[in-house]
């Protein structure tokens, strides 16, 4: 079964504060589910449309895994806790064998 890989891409952060209450949340429901974060931060150079926000790239052992983690009840948890906070875009895919 391939890898997942879940890429979350920030347009804008609007509250600096729920985004770290989020992460408090977030990081830690992820783990357990599976998650293992390969990058965070600021990108290092883009092109084309890309924006200078916050990227975020975690591995999944599947597609299945990272939609339950995204779905569990602790990652919903933390979505309650960002709020408008962030604009993003998530996007899970699979890994290439």
């Amino acid at each position: 079964m391939p890898k997942a890989y879940w890429i979350t891409t920030y347009r804008s952060i609007r509250d600096p504060e729920a985004l770290a209450a989020y992460a408090a949340i977030a990081v830690p429901a992820l783990q357990a589910a599976g998650a293992r974060t390969l990058a965070r931060g600021n990108p290092a150079q883009v092109y084309e449309a890309g924006l200078r926000e916050r990227t975020v790239l975690m591995e999944f052992d599947s597609v299945a895994k990272a939609v339950a983690a995204h779905d569990s009840p602790a990652y919903q948890e933390a979505l309650r806790a960002l709020g408008d906070a962030v604009d993003r875009d998530i996007r899970i895919i699979e890994a290439i064998d």
